[in-house]
This record gives structure tokens, C-alpha cells and sequence, in this order.
């Protein structure tokens, strides 16, 4: 606008130039709201929501790192003295075990030449094993190489009917070129340690002399695809017969197209699927009419679910308070406030946890922060102008309220979703690292495979002799050694 154009609504009287100037108000005010969510949008980083680390700009963990320096130079401060970095007097140290001399392959012992003293050299008949010596093991990796056994099938001709029969290959062997404990290790270097194909036939002829394609690699994993089809059923089965079941769900990528990989955990065992979508009825799909606790966050999917067979994150909403206390105003003081509540809530459950063991002083404890979290979010829930920030928030907790609080009076229902977190991490780096999947057949061996990877480790299992009794028992036919 000119200043002919404002001169001209200027002499069309009073009524225009009010019209004018409101009209501009609500522009400004729009523009204000739009500007304010950009920037809150803008500072969300893991800290605040729930992007994952990798996300955070390099500023930002550059801060991050700052503030850790400096608040451990106070803490230094605050103890008034310096230490040195590593183990601390008194410290009892945590030295490499020596195997027992059963264990050991081979024994050399090793005698002074001559004496310290005089340096007159020792003969013979001195250097025998005393009663007192030193021990130091070294532990050497042998060379290694695949063992290649050629089984030929001959052929007989019968002296009476002069008919020719030639021998069968047992089934253990008729499968593949490859042996059990070769196919095993290779499907663990991919579930476990997520070593491309490519990487695999390079390891393979590095370390152990065999020559693998690409083509081969693939083979072998879909064998074991097939081999782990039982055994993830089962645990799916097992995983949803317990009284609580933490879930979380991530994206996945087959072929280009959007996938979601949900997975179902327990402390002993984690499963894993991939799915077309990241909905509701893909959600009762994994569960159906699961009985128990159903530990999640806080996304609409799982609204349809009893809040008392629930218990939402406490992680997820420490995160959305610290994410309102960055704002301005009213919202700053809702977010501080409510983060102090839940520095309570975690220091309370830690106490419960580490220390004294007793679920009736948990209660008791919790039960003031209860009342005012729920002033809080009351305070916060009217519609107005003040709340308009925050207001969305505070009515989600207080619709779940129920279940913000199941951990209280359930056993074995934690305050936090981490096991689910945990349970993602290895299948979200395995993705970027392989960029997902190509096909059905891809995925089914990504969730079978991952899902046997993850269970192993939480059972502190041996994911290799796992494999080597799975396939060998799918090639016998004999009933597949359970995962749970």
C-alpha cells in the first residue's frame, strides 16, 4: 500500500479507517499464531519429541555436548577435588579371567636363562616346574578354513533283474551345497551384525576360503526364512500370553513403497512384523483381544483400548513438557512445572526400583503428585487464548489419565515404553544400512530373522547355536527348538 491508497481510507471516514485497522489486527494475529508454531516446530529436536537423535542438527548436539562438559566440571566443583580418569584407589578392578588348565590347549614354560644375581647361567637340570610360577594366557585365533567333503553317489547294476540304482544323498545334505553351521553363520552375520550380502561373500572367502555369490546368500536366508516360520508364530503366541506387552511401531521401506515394522516385547522376548500400514485395525491385527497391559505412547491408534489396560509413556510426556517449557508465557510455565512432576515421578519409581522394594510407599508417594499434575491439566484444559499452546496436551493426559498411572498397583508394568524403544533399535539401523527390503520374501525374513536376533539377546542366548539346531531339525523334520 502507498500513500495514496492509505490517504483515501483515511478521508472515507471514521467507520472505514475502524474496519481497516481491524482487519490488519487479525492479520497480524494470524501471522503471530503461524510464526510461533514454525518456531516451536523449528526447536523440536529428540529432546522434545520424538525424532530420533540422528535427526538433531549438528548445533544442537554441539550444545548438548556443551552443557554435559559444563554441568560435570560443576559436579567436579561441587566434590571439591579432581580425579584422575580411570579406575580410583580402592577400586577391586575387573582383570581377564584365566581358564583352568583343562581348558587350555597348550602349555609352554619358559625359564630364566640366567641368575639375576650373579649371572651364572642355569643348566638343565635346574629348569623343572616348581610349585610357584606366573601365568599369563594368550588367546590366537587358527587359521581357518572350510572343510569341502565330496559325497559321490554311485550306481549298482542287480545281477538278477540287470536294473541299474543309484544312491541318494541323506537330507541333511541333499538341500544345499552348504553346511548347517555355515548356513548359520551366515544368516547371523546378517540378522545380527548386519553385514550386507556382498559383505558376506567377501567375509566368507576372507576368513573362511569359500566362495559365495550374492544369489547364494539369498538362498541361504530364505531357507532360514522358511526354517524360522514355526518359531515366529510361536512367539507371537508366547509374547501375547503375558499379563503386559510393551508395543511401538517405526517405519520400513520394500521396494521404494511405505511399510510399518510394529513390534510386540516382553523382558525375555521381542517380536517383530512388517505391515502395509501404520493403523489402528494393523494394531488389533498384532494384538487382537490381548487381556493384559498394553504399554505405548500416547498415539490415537491405541484410543480405542480400556485407559486401565493401559500405561502410557511417562518418557513421551517428560518430552512434550520439556518441549512446552521452550515456549513463551503461560505455555513455559505449564511445560516447568509439569517437567518438575515428572523429575518426581521417575525419581519415585527409581526409589521403588533400586532401593526399598515397597509398592504401598510408591503409592503413597506418588499419590501428591497425582493431585497436582491433575490441577495442572485442568488449569490448562479450557479453551482460551492463554492455553491455546498447550491445552491440546492437557486434554490427551487427562483423557488417559487412568493410564498414566498402571505401573502404580500392576507388577511387571513399567512407567516408560523403553523395551519397545530398544527393540527398534537394531531393526532401524539394519534399515538404513540396507535401505529395507525388495519383496514379501524380504520382509518375512527381516521380521523372522530380527525378531530371533532380538529374542536371543535378551535371553542371553547364542544366536549361532540357535540356527545350527533350528535348520538342522527343519532338514530332519523334527519339531523346531522353541525361541520362548
Amino acid at each position: 500500500m502507498d500513500r495514496a491508497e492509505a490517504e483515501a481510507i483515511y478521508d472515507s471516514g471514521r467507520e472505514a479507517c475502524v474496519e481497516f485497522i481491524l482487519e490488519l489486527a487479525g492479520r497480524v494475529r494470524q501471522h503471530e499464531d503461524r510464526l510461533k508454531r514454525l518456531e516451536g516446530q523449528a526447536r523440536q529436536d529428540s529432546r522434545t519429541s520424538s525424532k530420533p537423535p540422528s535427526s538433531d542438527p549438528p548445533k544442537t548436539r554441539a550444545q548438548r555436548r556443551a552443557e554435559a562438559r559444563a554441568k560435570a566440571k560443576e559436579l567436579m566443583r561441587g566434590e571439591r577435588e579432581r580425579r584422575a580418569p580411570g579406575g580410583q584407589p580402592g577400586h577391586s578392578g575387573a582383570g581377564r579371567e584365566l581358564k583352568p588348565e583343562d581348558q587350555v590347549d597348550e602349555i609352554v614354560d619358559h625359564y630364566p636363562q640366567a641368575c639375576g644375581g650373579c649371572g651364572r647361567q642355569f643348566d638343565e637340570e635346574q629348569r623343572r616346574p616348581g610349585g610357584r610360577f606366573g601365568r599369563h594366557q594368550v588367546c590366537e585365533l587358527p587359521p581357518i578354513s572350510v572343510s569341502v567333503t565330496e559325497h559321490r553317489t554311485h550306481q549298482l547294476r542287480c545281477r538278477h533283474c540287470r536294473a541299474r540304482t543309484s544312491a541318494r544323498l541323506p537330507e541333511l545334505l541333499a538341500g544345499s551345497p552348504f553346511g548347517l553351521r555355515l548356513q548359520a553363520a551366515i544368516v547371523t552375520l546378517t540378522a545380527r551384525h548386519r553385514v550386507s550380502r556382498r559383505g558376506i561373500c567377501e567375509l566368507a572367502s576372507d576368513l573362511f576360503g569359500v566362495t559365495l555369490s550374492s544369489g547364494a546368500v539369498d538362498a541361504i536366508c530364505q531357507r532360514a526364512s522358511v526354517a524360522l516360520a514355526g518359531p515366529h508364530c510361536h512367539l507371537q503366541d508366547w509374547v501375547l500370553d503375558q499379563d503386559a506387552v510393551h508395543v511401538d511401531e517405526t517405519g520400513w521401506r520394500t521396494a521404494g513403497d511405505g511399510r510399518a515394522l510394529w513390534t510386540a516385547t516382553t523382558p525375555a522376548a521381542t517380536f517383530l512384523q512388517i505391515a502395509e500400514h501404520c493403523n489402528r485395525e494393523q494394531f488389533d491385527a498384532l494384538i487382537g483381544a490381548h487381556p493384559g497391559i498394553v504399554i505405548s505412547d500416547r498415539w490415537n491408534g491405541f484410543e480405542h483400548r480400556d485407559p486401565h489396560q493401559r500405561q502410557v509413556c511417562w518418557s513421551h510426556i517428560q518430552r512434550d513438557f520439556r518441549r512446552h517449557s521452550e515456549g513463551l508465557g503461560e505455555q513455559k510455565t505449564f511445560g516447568e512445572q509439569g517437567l518438575e512432576l515428572t523429575r518426581r515421578v521417575f525419581a519415585a519409581w527409581r526409589a521403588f526400583k533400586d532401593e526399598h522394594h515397597n509398592r504401598d510407599r510408591l503409592v503413597a508417594e506418588i499419590a501428591p503428585i497425582q493431585s497436582e499434575l491433575r490441577q495442572l491439566l485442568e488449569a490448562a484444559s479450557p479453551k482460551s487464548k492463554r492455553t491455546r499452546w498447550h491445552r491440546r496436551f492437557a486434554n490427551n493426559l487427562l483423557k488417559v489419565w487412568p493410564a498414566l498411572w498402571t505401573f502404580l498397583t500392576v507388577p511387571g508394568v513399567e512407567p516408560t515404553n523403553n523395551p519397545a524403544e530398544r527393540a527398534l533399535r537394531a531393526p532401524v539401523i539394519h534399515r538404513k544400512i540396507s535401505l529395507g527390503t525388495q519383496s514379501k520374501n524380504g520382509e518375512r525374513f527381516a521380521e523372522r530373522a530380527l525378531s530371533a536376533a532380538g529374542t536371543c539377546r535378551l535371553q542371553r542366548r547364542s544366536l549361532f547355536t540357535y540356527l545350527t539346531e533350528l535348520i538342522t531339525a527343519h532338514t530332519r523334520g523334527d519339531p523346531f527348538p522353541a525361541l520362548a
